[in-house]
């Protein structure tokens, strides 16, 4: 059987679509470059001066562009685009064109606001800090999302309890201390990453130490509210899934807990989609079910934003970067 990545691959290369990889300057993402090229995975855009890629040879026979993005054409309207989204904000058009041209970043979000790529994949250099600004300034959330999210998509050695080999975890990489609102648009959020990357129906079970009522505490209120009004917003927006909370994590994922503990939940212990309490709770579970389980965990994949931008781990290698742009891709579809 295919693992996920190999199976999300092949996917990404029926689509052929365009990666922007900015992080031109790095020789982890030249190499990143030509894994996807050969792949056939998709063409792709990296930004970088000369000096940082004097020799565009090297990717000869390959679909791939180099972009020196300090005298690109693009820079006026691409400044344009940024001075309309922050003018508000009190940026002036000089402080606009002047951020496009010195931040990469700001350039590779601004070039899939206006089309002109389709997914964009950086942080082996940048951190996770700069990826979400220039995201939000330039791009901003999807509609109906009010602040964006991440998730682990965790690919299990064995299977779970209910037969499921592929997990999805949130919010494990930015929220911190989400409040009801903000867990609601972490699960849509989810969902929607769930039906891209996995192709099946999102089962999602909002964790917690209680049990449908067996304990109390604002916790407990918290994600009981958190899946009421996220049972609503499917509902309303007509969306194949199926959600419930508060629930413990077994309840969620093991059957013959769930009849036992919670008889009523539409789950029936077949979760494959876990919110979070909060990011203490998310981040400690998914790095042990990693170190313990051997789960393969890819991520932190950011999610809710208006267009597939992915954050990468500064420890990545050029085959982590080709990976995670197979993910931000089919996220794009």
């Amino acid at each position: 059987m295919a693992n996920l990545i190999d199976t999300l691959i092949a996917k990404a290369t029926a689509a052929y679509k365009t990666v922007v990889l900015p992080e031109g300057q790095d020789p982890r993402v030249i190499e990143a470059a030509k894994i996807i090229a050969s792949k056939k995975m998709a063409k792709v855009i990296i930004l970088a001066t000369p000096a940082e890629i004097p020799d565009k040879s090297i990717f000869a026979g390959m679909d791939v562009e180099v972009i020196d993005w300090t005298t690109s054409e693009l820079l006026p309207e691409l400044s344009n685009i940024l001075f309309e989204r922050r003018k508000a904000k009190g940026m002036t058009e000089e402080e606009a064109a002047k951020k496009v041209k010195a931040d990469r970043l700001f350039f590779a979000n601004l070039m899939l606001k206006v089309g002109k790529g389709d997914a964009m994949v950086a942080g082996s250099i940048a951190s996770t800090a700069d990826m979400l600004r220039s995201a939000f300034q330039c791009i901003g959330t999807a509609p109906g999302i009010r602040s964006a999210s991440s998730c682990f998509v965790m690919d299990l050695k064995t299977p779970a309890p209910n037969g499921e080999n592929t997990l999805i975890f949130a919010d494990c990489g930015v929220t911190p201390n989400p409040d009801v609102e903000g867990l609601a648009d972490i699960a849509m959020a989810t969902i929607k990453t769930c039906q891209s990357l996995l192709g099946k129906q999102p089962h999602v079970s909002f964790l917690c130490y209680s049990t449908k009522g067996s304990a109390k505490g604002d916790m407990v209120d918290k994600m009981r509210q958190a899946a009421e009004l996220t049972i609503q917003r499917v509902q309303e927006q007509g969306i194949d899934a199926i959600v419930d909370g508060e629930l413990q994590a077994d309840a969620s994922m093991v059957p013959s807990v769930a009849a036992a503990k919670a008889p009523a939940s539409p789950l029936k212990g077949t979760a494959n989609v876990f919110i979070f309490p909060d990011l203490n709770c998310g981040n400690i579970c998914y790095k042990m079910v990693q170190r313990l389980a051997g789960a393969d965990a890819f991520g932190p994949i950011l999610q809710g934003v208006a267009k597939p931008v992915s954050d990468l781990s500064r420890g990545c290698s050029a085959e982590d970067i080709a990976g995670v742009a197979a993910i931000t891709i089919c996220q794009s579809l």
